[in-house]
């Protein structure tokens, strides 16, 4: 059950009232967790009732079951999801007690003058100063949030706090929520660049493609900290890490393997370009179109820079045809697209052995259960089925390692290093079809990646001077 609510409620004295209730929610498929006594009288109760549920209509469902039991009478129903974000999820609380004026003095005028002096002196104080050596700011437009889409800032916002809350839950980095309401490449590129002095990375989440990849290039080259795209290559670091391991209980090799993706957006495109540095050879793109080709119409058009790339990088055998077309005979499917696109038939004319990463949330391409009758591993963007590909594992480690090592700069060489340190996390001894990617409370999975990447950060920072 995906649903919490809380209902209040008041109902007779009587000493079946609650069993009745709790009869009639389960009747209709629900489940009470808790039973509070918020008030009693010498006839009435009143109570708080917290019921699992499916969703929205479940829910409602349950509560018109309640208010069918003789004498209740329904109160305030609350969603507990709603009530987790009331006020939001975030808060700033000061590292220094202010408790007199020479605490005061202190922590703001006169003292912090001497500090606001020796930064203008000599800049790069600043990391061991201020906040700014472990603060991160995550950025969004609200242009392409979740699988809701373009909802606008306002709306994007619970998901940056979401992202903000993980940021310190896994790897004690102090992330802000920056929601811009600009949408225009310029403009954003401005904004950012204009607020980054207060911070040591800039996290991107949530813009759409293709205006999300000149973005983050026009950041990239002219920021002294490190970019970094979440939907673009947190995704791209834990499907290769996933992917290792997959290979590793089938026991193939990446270049050996036909790979077939579906999903071209920001997603895919760096899921695809993080596939080729690791070796893979035999690669095939599809979207809403088909398979990507040099012979298709929109690529010779240009429409978009970046199927070109794409169809100058993959296909070596110049297929065409519809996505379940290109899935016969291959080894590994890789969806970042659309849920329900496929059967488990389809997944029957892949190779033997075969790998799906079916990611698409909340309804994946294929349903796990028909796939798994099919291929040999399984795993998808849900945390309700085996081998959850999620970004969490990613993101908190990769800017822990960026931050300590004091990075100005993050390459493919460290996405490599938190793929191969993530995959790592899970041992030989543990690695089997249904266990292919560590948990997101694994305690070693932020710290491996965070280890690596600082490594791969140090080295570059080393080599360059």
């Amino acid at each position: 059950m995906s649903n919490s609510i809380t209902v209040r409620l008041e109902l007779p004295a009587r000493v079946t009232a609650v069993s009745e209730i709790t009869t009639a929610v389960a009747d209709v498929g629900g489940m009470v967790t808790a039973v509070d006594i918020s008030d009693s009288g010498t006839e009435r109760l009143q109570a708080d009732l917290t019921i699992a549920t499916y969703g929205t209509d479940h829910a409602a469902e349950v509560v018109e079951a309640i208010s069918g039991v003789d004498g209740v009478e329904i109160g305030r129903v609350s969603d507990r999801t709603f009530l987790a974000h009331l006020g939001g999820k975030l808060e700033v609380t000061s590292k220094l007690p202010i408790r007199n004026r020479d605490d005061l003095s202190l922590v703001y005028t006169p003292g912090v003058a001497k500090i606001c002096q020796a930064i203008a002196e000599k800049p790069e104080d600043a990391r061991s100063l201020t906040i700014k050596r472990n603060t991160v700011a995550v950025v969004t437009d609200g242009s392409a949030v979740l699988g809701l889409g373009d909802i606008g800032p306002l709306a994007a916002m619970p998901v940056m706090e979401g992202k903000a809350a993980l940021f310190k839950r896994f790897a004690d980095i102090d992330a802000f929520p920056i929601c811009l309401d600009a949408t225009d490449a310029d403009e954003i590129v401005r904004i950012v660049k204009a607020l980054a002095p207060g911070f040591a990375g800039i996290n991107l989440e949530d813009i759409s493609a293709p205006r999300c990849f000149a973005i983050e290039a026009r950041l990239r080259k002219e920021l002294d900290i490190p970019v970094f795209h979440d939907d673009q290559h947190g995704t791209a670091i834990v499907a290769l890490a996933a992917l290792t391991n997959a290979l590793r209980v089938v026991d193939k090799d990446i270049s050996d393997v036909k790979i077939v993706m579906s999903g071209a957006g920001a997603a895919g495109s760096a899921i695809m370009r993080l596939l080729l540095r690791a070796g893979a050879r035999d690669l095939v793109v599809t979207d809403v179109d088909g398979i990507i080709h040099p012979r298709r119409a929109d690529v010779m058009r240009g429409d978009n820079g970046n199927l070109a790339w794409i169809a100058s990088q993959t296909n070596q055998d110049n297929e065409t045809g519809t996505l379940k077309e290109a899935l016969v005979g291959a080894d590994v499917f890789i969806g970042v697209s659309a849920g329900g696109i496929l059967t488990g038939d389809d997944i029957a004319k892949m190779n033997e052995d075969a790998i799906v990463f079916a990611m698409a949330n909340p309804v994946p391409e294929v349903d796990p259960v028909d796939a798994g009758r099919h291929a040999t591993v399984v795993a998808t963007g849900r945390s309700d089925f085996a081998n959850q590909i999620n970004n969490v594992l990613v993101f908190p480690g990769v800017f822990r390692g960026l931050l300590d090592a004091q990075s100005d700069h993050i390459d493919d060489e460290m996405l490599l290093a938190a793929a191969t340190a993530l995959a790592d996390v899970v041992s030989a001894d543990e690695l089997n079809p249904t266990y292919i990617i560590p948990s997101v409370f694994n305690p070693k999975a932020t710290k491996a990646v965070a280890q690596a990447v600082q490594a791969a950060a140090e080295a570059r920072l080393k080599g360059s001077s």
